[in-house]
């Protein structure tokens, strides 16, 4: 009680943020699963991180790069589209949705049950005529 006193935050906002926390553990965790790894390690600070280096097919100590100051930014954006591309995410749409409305968007291929992980992704050059074979 005297945490929320301090922050100065009343029950329903707390209510919700929990709320909101719960959820995006959960999506989270299913989607760690659905990419073959321990869905536990969302709940590790740092480690959840490596975690996801080794969904998208980066090297272990790419997590280092979010400790960049402003290139972070660039390196969570760079992110959430190879997590996009591994789940054949690859059109321009796709990109957009993802960068706007990324939390939901990983919250989406978490929970859905239609979305399939396909695979990392770094360090693979794809063809256009790939591409858009995987598309159609």
């Amino acid at each position: 009680m005297e945490l929320f006193n301090q922050l100065e935050l009343d029950g329903g906002l707390a209510l919700g943020t929990l709320f909101i926390l719960l959820v995006s553990l959960a999506g989270n965790w299913r989607l760690f699963v659905k990419c073959g790894q321990p869905g536990w390690s969302v709940l590790v600070p740092g480690y959840n991180v490596v975690v996801a280096m080794r969904i998208i097919g980066r090297p272990d100590w790419h997590a280092a790069l979010f400790l960049i100051p402003v290139f972070h930014v660039y390196f969570f954006f760079r992110t959430i589209l190879d997590l996009a591309n591994c789940f054949g995410k690859h059109s321009p749409y796709d990109y957009i949705m993802a960068s706007a409305f990324n939390i939901f968007y990983i919250l989406n291929l978490g929970l859905s049950e239609e979305e399939d992980y396909q695979g990392p992704v770094f360090g693979f050059k794809q063809s256009k005529e790939s591409i858009v074979a995987m598309a159609s």
